[in-house]
């Protein structure tokens, strides 16, 4: 027995030396190795309905709290006091008797899905020590409202004891059970409120009569919160923010939603501001910064936008059941080329019943409430109005091609106007705005050339790159809801031509569409041009730049000719 005692003494100071070192550890980095407080936790959480759960075996890494012995051993259940020794040394001792059956259950408090120790702490940390993953407990369960889970951290406390603060508020624990509001930046409950206090409001205006909170918060879940949440998940947007929860999301889409309505006079849809999240654009302000530094040191030529297929992802759902460009973009500088421009653009927003979003680049802010600038203003306005579209027009400084490049982003679609395509020369094309537009726009961009819109046919030029792919699938959009014929046509190169032609068949057949399906010989962009003369196509609808920036503008691209050459609308894809 006394060897035993001894080896136990040997195994605590042991232990004591893990938890001195498991101390540096947590300053080094910042996460605390304390145990919980559980009368700290009840109160912060709100929780006092108590229940009995009898005897269970519970996992040892889901104890990391106490009642009463928060200085006396870490989180981990290393002993922390030399005072300790003796009664640690006896129970360690006893697991080596021959007749030893097990220890006795201990006592603990759950809160969520963590344990606090009531009675039986060395119990806790003998077994820890002797690697045990399970052990047996009397379990009472104290009820709470708030997910509490065992890695939760003292200063993750603040934001557990707001989120129960607002539950009892609230009380949408009660009226929508299960709903899981958890943020995970302090202060965010507030906003919730604000929100909640706006519902409140309106609804009061509505009937007349005034609105409890209760009712009002439900209301918002159901008519504010569930639907935008309903987006974040179909888009997949946590697991591009892990770090993040469904509730932070929300309330960057409607602050964010808030700030564009404020300073461009947008009113931007949640569902393209999820799509911004989920196409790369980052919560942290440290990434616009990013994206200032990358356009001072790479030349906008030959930047790039978002990969193909991302826009396409998240408005296939729409591709059945709605519009395809319910958003549509249009800078406007006050020349007559961009009202004709605006003209289409009124066109195409009337079939789309789109919202139409103008934009006024100025070169400095005090230019922005200039004559000029107002002009361009009331003339959008005016030309909206008459359309019977719904319009607004936002007036920034800065340079044009970055700005569009930003706001299409928030949209649909992009149309510009063709008076200065890229040029044939290598400086051209490397300072050419339009190719950059192409080059980094994340949206489809419509070039539009003095000729008005002929919505009767499309060429789509398909080569089963990702790019052509994408023009394909606006294309097929096009011919179902617009109605036009369409003409699909491949080169003719080792095969290619006849693979591809055979995909675009497939796909469009799955679709119930019919096509003209040709195969040429020659370049693509000769191929393309001769066959829409031929055939008095209305619109081409084309992939975008495939190869890389800097090749393309050595030696030039089949869009680029098609834009310089041709004297119909131009759709392109990326």
């Amino acid at each position: 027995m006394n060897e035993n005692l001894n080896a136990a003494r040997n195994d605590f100071n042991r232990a004591r030396q893990q938890a001195v070192m498991a101390a540096i550890l947590a300053r080094i980095s910042g996460r605390s190795v304390d145990l919980l407080s559980f009368d700290d936790v009840r109160r912060r959480l709100r929780a006092s309905e108590v229940t009995s759960r009898g005897v269970q075996d519970i996992p040892i890494d889901a104890i990391v709290g106490t009642v009463n012995r928060t200085v006396d051993f870490t989180r981990d259940f290393l002993p922390l006091q030399p005072s300790d020794e003796e009664r640690w040394a006896r129970v360690r001792s006893v697991t080596e008797d021959p007749g030893f059956t097990g220890m006795p259950p201990i006592e603990v408090y759950k809160i969520g899905e963590a344990f606090f120790v009531r009675d039986g702490h060395h119990r806790v940390s003998v077994a820890r020590t002797l690697g045990q993953t399970q052990i047996q407990a009397y379990v009472t369960e104290v009820l709470t409202d708030v997910p509490f889970a065992p890695d939760t951290q003292p200063d993750e406390l603040l934001h557990k004891a707001e989120y129960a603060e607002f539950l009892e508020r609230t009380h949408l624990s009660i009226s929508r059970p299960g709903i899981d509001l958890s943020v995970s930046v302090a202060g965010q409950y507030e906003r919730l409120l604000t929100y909640i206090d706006v519902q409140r409001y309106v609804m009061s205006e509505r009937s007349g009569r005034a609105v409890d909170i209760e009712d009002a918060a439900a209301a918002w879940v159901d008519e504010a919160y569930q639907p935008i949440v309903t987006i974040i998940r179909d888009m997949g947007l946590l697991r591009d923010h892990p770090d993040r929860t469904e509730t932070d999301l929300y309330i960057w889409i409607v602050d964010h939603t808030e700030d564009l309505r404020r300073e461009l006079g947008w009113k931007v849809s949640a569902s393209a501001l999820a799509g911004a999240l989920a196409e790369g654009f980052k919560i942290e302000p440290q990434t616009q910064l990013g994206g200032r530094i990358l356009r001072a040191v790479v030349p906008s030529g030959l930047q790039s936008g978002p990969a193909p297929g991302v826009w396409r992802r998240s408005r296939l759902e729409q591709r059945y059941l709605d519009r395809l460009f319910p958003d549509i973009l249009v800078p406007i500088s006050g020349g007559v080329t961009s009202w004709q421009a605006l003209d289409q653009a009124l066109d195409v927003a009337r079939r789309e019943q789109a919202t139409l979003f103008g934009l006024h680049v100025v070169t400095g802010e005090s230019a922005r409430t200039g004559a000029e600038a107002l002009a361009v203003q009331e003339g959008f306005e005016r030309r909206c109005v008459e359309a019977g579209v719904e319009g607004r027009l936002a007036i920034e400084a800065g340079d044009l091609t970055d700005k569009i490049c930003e706001r299409a982003t928030l949209v649909d679609l992009v149309i510009l106007n063709l008076a200065h395509p890229p040029g044939a020369g290598v400086a051209d094309r490397l300072t050419s705005g339009f190719s950059a537009v192409i080059r980094r726009s994340p949206r489809p961009v419509l070039a539009v050339p003095a000729v008005r819109l002929d919505t009767t046919s499309a060429l789509v030029a398909f080569d089963g790159s990702p790019k052509s792919k994408e023009a394909l699938f606006v294309a097929a959009y096009l011919a179902g809801s617009w109605s036009l014929d369409l003409i699909v046509v491949s080169i003719r190169e080792g095969g290619v031509g006849e693979d591809a032609q055979r995909f675009a068949r497939d796909y469009l057949e799955f679709h119930e569409l019919t096509a003209d399906y040709v195969v040429q010989d020659g370049a693509t962009a000769e191929a393309v041009l001769h066959l829409g003369r031929e055939r008095n196509v209305g619109l081409y609808v084309l992939g975008g730049y495939g190869a890389h920036p800097a090749i393309e503008v050595m030696v030039g691209s089949a869009v680029d000719r098609v834009l310089r050459e041709t004297d119909r609308p131009v759709l392109i894809c990326r």
